[in-house]
Parts: C-alpha cells; sequence; structure tokens
C-alpha cells in the first residue's frame, strides 16, 4: 500500500495542506484503497493550529522518516508585509527549528521515498540546507529566497526532480497530488479525480530531461547565483577614496537583526594595495567573503551563512569612525539592519 504523509506545523497554510489530502483521499476511494493517507507532525498525535484564524486540525501521528511512500509538506501562512513573528519566514524558522527539518532530510536519503512540497514547503527545506544544487519551486514571492538558499529556481508549476517533487504557491497543491498520483497510481486514477473535482492540472511538470530549448539562458543574478570565488576582488580606485589606511580594516563585532533573532557575527577585514579580504565568524563556523567590493566608501559582499538557517546573503555596510552599520538581504526577505563596533 502507498502511505501519503501529510506534515503539519504550527502556522502551515490551510489551503497547502488540504487540497492535496483530499485529492490522496478521493484518489484512494478510487484504487480501492491501495493509498492511506494521514497527518501527522514532527512530535506525534496532537492539534496543530493553522495560520488561517487559528483553526486547528488533528494529526494522528508522528513522520516517520522510513516509511514507503510519499511525504507532503505545506508551506506558512501569515503576515505577507514585514518581518514580525507572524510573517512567513519567521514561521518556517519555527517549524525548522523542530525535528522536523532532521526528519525530512532522513526521508530524502531513503529508497522509494517522494518528499514533496507546496508552496513554502520547499523554502522550509531549502533553508535546512536541503536543496543544495536541485531545481525547485515554491511561491512566486519567495523564488529569490529559493535561489539564495543555493537551491535552483525553476519557474513552472511543478518540478519534478525524482525524489523531490515541488510545486508553487497555493493552490498548486491541487497540481502535484493530481501529479503523484497519476505517476505513482497511473492517469486513469488521476483522470477519475479531475473528473470528480472538476479541476484539471494546469501547466507543463518541470522535469530534466529530455532536449533543452536553443533559447535557454541560465540566470545570473547576483543574489541567487553568487560566484563561489573567495579570493577577494581587485576594485577601480578611480572611483573611490582610499585613505592610506582603510576605515574597514580591522575586527568587528556585529549584531545582525532579523526576523527570526539577533545573530552575533565577528568580522575580519583587511584591504591592502586594492585587494580587499574578509572573513565572517559565527560560533565555530568561519567563511570567506564572497566577492568583496568597495565602492564610493561602501563596502559589499556576499556570505554563506548557515544559522539560523541556509541563505546566501548581500551585505552592504559603511563605517563612521568606529561604528559600522549596514544591512544584510536575502532574496525578497526584509533587509536586516547590521550593526558593529571596532574591536580595539
Amino acid at each position: 500500500m502507498l502511505t501519503v504523509q501529510v506534515v503539519l506545523f504550527d502556522g502551515f497554510d490551510l489551503l497547502d495542506a488540504i487540497a492535496p489530502y483530499e485529492v490522496f483521499c478521493a484518489a484512494a476511494m478510487y484504487a480501492e484503497h491501495a493509498l492511506s493517507v494521514e497527518f501527522v507532525t514532527a512530535e506525534g498525535p496532537r492539534s496543530v493550529t493553522s495560520g488561517i484564524n487559528g483553526l486547528k486540525i488533528e494529526a494522528s501521528g508522528r513522520l516517520n522518516p522510513e516509511r514507503t511512500g510519499i511525504i507532503l509538506v505545506p508551506g506558512a501562512s501569515g503576515d505577507v508585509e514585514g518581518d514580525g513573528p507572524n510573517s512567513p519566514p519567521a514561521i518556517l524558522s519555527r517549524a525548522l527549528n523542530t525535528e522536523l527539518a532532521g526528519l525530512i532530510e532522513r526521508a530524502l536519503g531513503q529508497k522509494d521515498i517522494i518528499v514533496a512540497t507546496v508552496c513554502g514547503g520547499s523554502l522550509l527545506l531549502a533553508m535546512g540546507g536541503l536543496l543544495e544544487g536541485r531545481p525547485a519551486v515554491t511561491h512566486h514571492l519567495g523564488m529569490n529566497v529559493l535561489g539564495a538558499t543555493g537551491a535552483i529556481p525553476v519557474p513552472a508549476r511543478v518540478v519534478d526532480s525524482g525524489d523531490l517533487v515541488t510545486s508553487g504557491g497555493v493552490t498548486s497543491g491541487l497540481d502535484v497530488a493530481l501529479y503523484l498520483v497519476e505517476r505513482e497510481l497511473g492517469p486513469r486514477i488521476a483522470h477519475a479525480v479531475e473528473q470528480l473535482f472538476e479541476y484539471e492540472r494546469r501547466g507543463t511538470v518541470w522535469r530534466e530531461e529530455g532536449r533543452a530549448p536553443s533559447s535557454h539562458k541560465a540566470e545570473t543574478d547576483e543574489e541567487t547565483n553568487i560566484a563561489t570565488n573567495n579570493t577577494g576582488m581587485i576594485y577601480d580606485t578611480s572611483e573611490i577614496k582610499l585613505p592610506g589606511e582603510s576605515e574597514f580594516d580591522g575586527d568587528w563585532d556585529t549584531t545582525i537583526a532579523t526576523p527570526v533573532g539577533k545573530l552575533e557575527v565577528k568580522l575580519s577585514i583587511s584591504i591592502r594595495n586594492g585587494l580587499i579580504q574578509g572573513q565572517a565568524t559565527q560560533g565555530d563556523e568561519t567563511v570567506e567573503f564572497i566577492n568583496p567590493l568597495l565602492q564610493d566608501n561602501k563596502l559589499t559582499w556576499s556570505l554563506r551563512v548557515t544559522k539560523p538557517m541556509r541563505l546566501n546573503l548581500k551585505f552592504e555596510v559603511i563605517v563612521r569612525g568606529d561604528d559600522m552599520i549596514g544591512f544584510a538581504r536575502a532574496g525578497i526577505l526584509p533587509a536586516s539592519k547590521l550593526t558593529g563596533k571596532r574591536v580595539t
């Protein structure tokens, strides 16, 4: 029997979870119960509060990352504007800090398990570092963020990457569920469910197969496809004022105020003869600046962070004496304020 585990977490989007659940239940009816579906959580049976008016759904089991079948992860529903505790990124981050990311990681390593996502569900996995280098899709508002995690954003309704099948905005939960029914149980069962629901799937499922279009051009957006050259960058001294000893030189204790809490990061910056080198240390992890550039008295660079989530961040800072101020940004997520003090 094919089992489907629909994962719930506090703040999940109702339609992301309910639409696929109903599709799979209808498929079970037409397939003479060759399929079973249930709501699960990382913690086990409990009442789960959705992000829609606090409506609660009862989960009957605990997510089993070794059970053959399909695991479906929905996105979050919250305040689209702003970066408060009820914003989708903050909700996803809280879900990420449970056992859920570890369970999904185990599932992706198992044979005969498909991990599927709807809307922001792919962002949850991506922020946990589980989609690096893999084609995926999410809600159109989160595509830049998806790219900033190291995933490969594909603007399709459904993206099939083998044991990972992702889908776009909320109503695409119907599409991905119907596609998975066709893929696992055959087109006649999927067609019967489409007729029952009076709904037809939209778009072509993207797969990394066949001949690529001749007009295909890879994205080069610097925030979604950051180069991995960490050796520093020569800047044009004709466009900036370069003091004898750069005001950015030295060690800095900085704080980045993000929607999911404050990050304490130590920066070490050296500029000699036009060559910029920098390191950022968070806890016991130290990473090199990527593509640093000093221009118009602003220092910019990109940085790969792993805490509290995996993202490629774009930094822009200025210095006034021993004070550093600026921001860090990932895709369309609200910019996070950076403040710092020079370490004497």
